[in-house]
């Protein structure tokens, strides 16, 4: 008898696509180099080394915590999770920082951030975000100097502070250039968002075009890279809130809120760390709104002109709690203490 159909009955669930951790990590990790390329082509020398710097700690520590524990590691950058954490813990960072101070994030990050929770997977918290707070309480002066971008020499030379001894006072570059974020906050001088668009402020060396990141944001999300409901959350609230505050003469320019600081790296590129964000339907929005609601309350009434890094911290933190009131209720089974 010929055989017209042929039938191949296997066990759930049906993958039809080969998307493992390695393949979205990588897509990731390739999504932060053209933002990298753009830090480098806008800050120079400075942003390339301290990338390169940051990177080869983070991978160089995961392959000798894999050693340690006698897991092989899958290559030069093994699952890509510590190449995305060096690398965005330097876009994080200013670039008058010295280089000792960006390795040791590196290490904080990777340690303290990942590895002690159990690696991959285990960690409860963005790993860079971590490295990038640990720093922030414990070396606020050189976290807190900008220098200006598009310097003439940007490409030949580096900082005098970036080579100052480790625990020694650097000394910082007497040209410095304020944030467009500290600037409004301490002088309530704003600036136009249109300087954003042109990438024509100071900051971090992460804070380039925002369009380049919503852009690179989109391609992940239509990629099924991240999740696009956290930063699509993110995103709307802090324009509703930002709006709200901005009519009534309390705060700036809702899309200078959207555009300036690392708002946009940290929507579309920390926020939605897998590990460290919910998997509930509602629980993401609820994610998300968080962070918006911590974004735009501490810029308006905290210490700090930014607090993207705190709020997603905070918001990580809750997760367990969002995952226990957002758990689907499992179909034919009732809420507890509901009647039958």
């Amino acid at each position: 008898m010929r055989d017209y159909l042929k039938v191949v009955v296997g066990p759930a669930p049906y993958i039809r696509k080969r998307r493992s951790t390695q393949v979205i990590m990588a897509e990731v990790f390739w999504a932060l180099l053209p933002i990298w390329g753009l830090s480098i082509f806008k800050y120079g020398l400075v942003s390339l080394l301290m990338g390169l710097l940051c990177l080869i700690v983070s991978v160089g520590f995961e392959h000798w915590i894999l050693v340690l524990k006698k897991q092989k590691p899958l290559g030069v950058l093994h699952d890509y999770s510590a190449a995305i954490t060096g690398l965005l813990l330097a876009l994080t960072l200013p670039p008058s920082l010295p280089f000792w101070i960006a390795g040791l994030g590196a290490l904080i990050s990777m340690s303290l951030g990942k590895h002690i929770f159990g690696g991959l997977g285990h960690n409860p918290f963005n790993p860079a975000i971590v490295g990038r707070v640990f720093l922030q309480v414990s070396f606020t002066v050189p976290m807190t100097h900008w220098s200006p971008p598009w310097l003439a020499n940007r490409f030949f030379s580096i900082f005098e502070s970036n080579l100052a001894w480790p625990f020694m006072r650097p000394v910082l570059d007497g040209v410095s250039g304020a944030t467009p974020l500290g600037l409004f906050k301490f002088e309530d001088t704003p600036t136009p968002w249109v300087h954003f668009i042109l990438d024509q402020t100071s900051g971090c060396l992460g804070e380039v075009s925002p369009l380049l990141i919503l852009l690179l944001g989109l391609v992940l999300a239509f990629k099924r890279a991240l999740d696009y409901r956290i930063p699509a959350s993110v995103i709307s609230i802090t324009l509703i809130l930002s709006s709200l505050f901005y009519l009534v003469g309390k705060g700036p320019d809702p899309l200078f809120v959207l555009a300036s600081g690392g708002f946009m790296l940290g929507a579309w590129f920390m926020a939605t760390d897998m590990v460290s964000s919910p998997v509930t339907p509602l629980g993401v929005w609820l994610y998300g709104g968080l962070i918006a609601l911590l974004i735009v309350s501490i810029r308006l009434w905290g210490g700090m002109p930014d607090g993207v890094a705190f709020a997603i911290l905070l918001g990580n933190a809750v997760v367990p709690l969002i995952h226990l009131g957002t758990q689907p209720r499992v179909f034919g089974t009732q809420k507890r203490g509901s009647l039958p």
